[in-house]
């Protein structure tokens, strides 16, 4: 398994993973209706996804690819915890690595660290968030690819980090060193009442077409220069459970928040399949009412 993990590593790393990249996020925009259908066929078989629990079932409701690919749920089906104090998960996926950084340093796999000064891209950001909490989960392609707010929050800030584009399942986070601060992402910065700032980080990765957000529409990612934009002047306020957005494939989201903020629930475990709206946190604020 490891000789298949390395070679399966070498290939991406011959591979040109922006181009690629960006011929697949074509293809997947097509409105070609024979081919968009093809595409959806392929992948609710091959993902083994179900699209009874889609807000629309039907291949002719889809635009095109990506369309299908970031589509809604049926409400029902993802309850948001109501309780004040807790955090709940942004997405469904699997759970990585979770729990408190060393200083600067996280968990990537077992024997394998990273930085979070390199991850947020710079010590303005990351030095209020040394020695906190952290949780890393998995979006796989046949997961629901929406990404919403875990607590209630203001957007202050949301910087673009060009990077590589390796893929980010188990084998490569086992075997490329700094895989999560290498790739390109999309770090956001909320304020909250209670527990002070979080962020949430939205890590791309080969073949991903696109990160959106709700305050800015399609992210121009691979353009190969920090994009950092300063919100605080404007309202955009989102509840627990609010839609901030979206990735056009699979990929990671990294939640951060600042020193004893917030604990994680000790009942979690590491490749735990959770599901957006389901409670992964409480605010260590509420312990002190």
């Amino acid at each position: 398994m490891p000789h298949k993990a390395n070679i399966f590593v070498a290939i991406q790393r011959l591979l040109p993973k922006h181009w690629l990249s960006r011929q697949i996020g074509r293809i997947a925009q097509s409105h070609c209706v024979p081919l968009k259908n093809l595409l959806i066929k392929l992948a609710i078989r091959f993902f083994r996804i179900d699209l009874a629990d889609a807000a629309r079932t039907e291949l002719t409701d889809y635009r095109n690819f990506n369309d299908f690919f970031t589509r809604e749920l049926k409400s029902s089906l993802r309850p948001v915890d109501d309780n004040l104090n807790s955090i709940v998960s942004p997405v469904d996926g699997a759970i990585t690595q979770s729990g408190i950084a060393q200083g600067d340093l996280l968990l990537q796999a077992k024997g394998m660290t990273y930085s979070l000064t390199q991850l947020l891209g710079g010590h303005d950001l990351s030095q209020k968030y040394l020695d906190g909490s952290y949780i890393t989960i998995y979006l796989s392609p046949s997961d629901y690819h929406r990404v919403h707010a875990p607590c209630d929050g203001k957007l202050l800030r949301s910087k673009y980090i060009p990077g590589e584009l390796f893929s980010v399942n188990d084998s490569t986070n086992r075997n490329v060193q700094d895989l999560l601060s290498r790739n390109e992402r999309l770090v956001c910065e909320f304020e909250t009442s209670k527990m002070g700032r979080f962020c949430i980080v939205f890590v791309g990765a080969m073949l991903v077409a696109g990160i959106e957000t709700v305050w800015g529409g399609e992210e121009p990612t691979g353009s190969g220069f920090v994009r950092d934009l300063n919100y605080k002047r404007r309202d955009l306020t989102y509840s627990k459970g609010d839609e901030i957005g979206r990735f056009k494939f699979g990929s990671t989201v990294i939640l951060f928040f600042q020193k004893d903020a917030c604990s994680w629930i000790k009942d979690l475990e590491f490749s735990d399949k959770i599901i957006f709206g389901q409670p992964i946190g409480i605010s260590r604020a509420s312990h002190e009412t």
